[in-house]
């Protein structure tokens, strides 16, 4: 399978993806749902994730890619048609749970893909590139999510999103003989009675581990309070849609000259320093209400978060054993969605008793605090 057609189909499914985030948050407020029950929502995207992704990893070693990444697909369609077709907050739910249960066998397999497909020469700017596609569907996706609940309202926007992954799944089981021709083995360290836990055990993976939930966490509580905190100070859909798009767009133009400052600072250095640029953007957002100034700080912590998933990538599929690359990063994806259930609940507590601004703050300290940890590391 072409790389440039794999990455298609990554900037095709996150567009739906991160549409869908924005889609969620807007209208459970219309149906009437609490702060905390947003978190639960946000939980229920990550608890999936959370529980199979090592599993899910462990698939792709063994099994190959073709078909985590086709259903996955399908199953992501089959999760934005359903509060399309039965609006209601019990649907919002059972999308959440089923997005997030697709997406992890889609996911996994998708960046175990992309190092197979990669010469070591090309593995940084392949990685480099798929982090661009997840940059470009973030700003795909919140504006159609945005324009389409406008134009259309809620239910009819997860009907209009629900067409992209179809799209992704047609390219995939078209292209299912190349797939399969790329399937898994056992490894050596499995046969030896290798386990998820041993590879916590490696320093610097551990390392990269860490650091890239904290990331991951930043950026997905952005993506879910923001539409919050931009309704709560009267924003359309479009505007909010705009601001996270904002988001993306940084990330995705840092990208771009990502192996410049890799070269001269370092992959950890850059890491550490990400993390407290995340920190001080978000002090500044409780403070602003106007949609030109939000969409600047959007912009800023768009830069300071958008190197981290390449570089957390890279790093830990070339610190994973040999045979286990899919397990690493599937081992990634439980622990960022580890901190991604509990830290949403514990927010959406604070954001139902003292409204959405100290969510933002709270954020801060945790990723200050993270920051001057990593720096003493």
């Amino acid at each position: 399978m072409p790389i440039t057609l794999l990455l298609f189909v990554v900037l095709v499914n996150m567009s739906a993806f991160r549409g869908s985030k924005v889609l969620v948050s807007l209208f459970a407020l219309e149906l009437g749902a609490p702060q905390i029950m947003l978190g639960v929502i946000v939980a229920l995207y990550s608890l999936c994730p959370m529980l199979l992704a090592l599993y899910a990893g462990k698939l792709s070693d063994r099994l190959g890619v073709r078909w985590p990444l086709a259903l996955g697909s399908l199953g992501i369609a089959l999760a934005l048609l359903l509060p399309g077709l039965m609006p209601s907050l019990n649907m919002l739910y059972l999308s959440a749970l089923l997005i997030g249960f697709s997406f992890v066998f889609y996911n996994v397999s998708v960046q175990s893909l992309v190092g197979t497909l990669s010469s070591v020469d090309a593995r940084t700017r392949n990685f480099s590139n798929l982090s661009m596609m997840i940059a470009s569907g973030g700003v795909l996706g919140p504006l159609i999510a945005g324009l389409a609940i406008d134009s259309f309202g809620h239910a009819a926007g997860y009907l209009c999103i629900a067409v992209l992954p179809v799209v992704s799944a047609a390219i995939l089981f078209r292209a299912g003989r190349g797939l399969a021709a790329l399937s898994g083995g056992k490894s050596k360290n499995e046969e030896a009675g290798g386990y998820a836990v041993g590879l916590l055990g490696n320093v610097p993976l551990r390392r990269t581990l860490i650091t890239s939930g904290i990331i991951l966490t930043a950026i997905d509580l952005f993506q879910f309070y923001m539409p919050i905190y931009g309704h709560a100070i009267g924003l359309s859909a479009s505007a909010i849609g705009m601001v996270l798009a904002m988001f993306a767009a940084a990330a995705f133009l840092v990208r771009i000259i990502l192996p410049q400052i890799v070269s001269r600072f370092g992959e950890e250095q850059v890491l550490v320093s990400s993390i407290f640029i995340a920190a001080g953007t978000y002090l500044l957002f409780p403070l602003v209400e106007s949609v030109l100034l939000l969409a600047a700080i959007a912009f800023l912590l768009g830069l300071g978060t958008g190197c981290g998933q390449p570089l957390t990538l890279m790093m830990i599929y070339a610190r994973a054993p040999e045979g286990r690359t899919g397990e690493a990063l599937g081992l990634r994806m439980s622990i960022n969605n580890l901190t991604h259930i509990v830290v949403p609940l514990f927010f959406g507590a604070i954001g139902t008793a003292f409204g959405v601004a100290p969510v933002f703050l709270a954020n801060a300290v945790m990723l200050g605090a993270s920051g001057m940890l990593s720096r003493r590391r």
